[in-house]
């Protein structure tokens, strides 16, 4: 079975019910149109945050996005609540980074 073009720009829908379940009581269920509807907020919000960076770095003649450009672009974007906890773990994931390089 092909995907079609708009199936290509969503997450899939099985990480994005795995991710909802994860924040619910165990015993909580979750309607397939319910799962639908947040893959569809989740990949726009995604997309629209990733242009933004992406546009900034096209200005700046760089081709490819760092972390700092999303957290940048979330703040051009009014979602500044997001960005101290993302810098933390940003900053978590640059040491695991660092640490798997260096280790032998």
């Amino acid at each position: 079975m092909e995907q079609s073009p708009e199936m290509d720009r969503l997450l899939p829908l099985a990480n994005v019910a795995k991710l909802m379940k994860k924040a619910l009581p165990g015993n909580a269920k979750i309607a397939k149109d319910a799962k639908e509807t947040v893959q569809e907020c989740v990949s726009e919000f995604i997309s629209f945050v990733t242009a933004e960076a992406s546009d900034k770095c096209q200005r700046e003649k760089r081709k490819t996005i760092t972390g700092d450009d999303l957290l940048w672009a979330l703040t051009t974007l009014g979602f500044e609540e997001y960005v101290e906890p993302l810098k933390v773990y940003l900053g978590k994931f640059r040491q695991t980074e660092h640490k798997a390089e260096h280790k032998t």
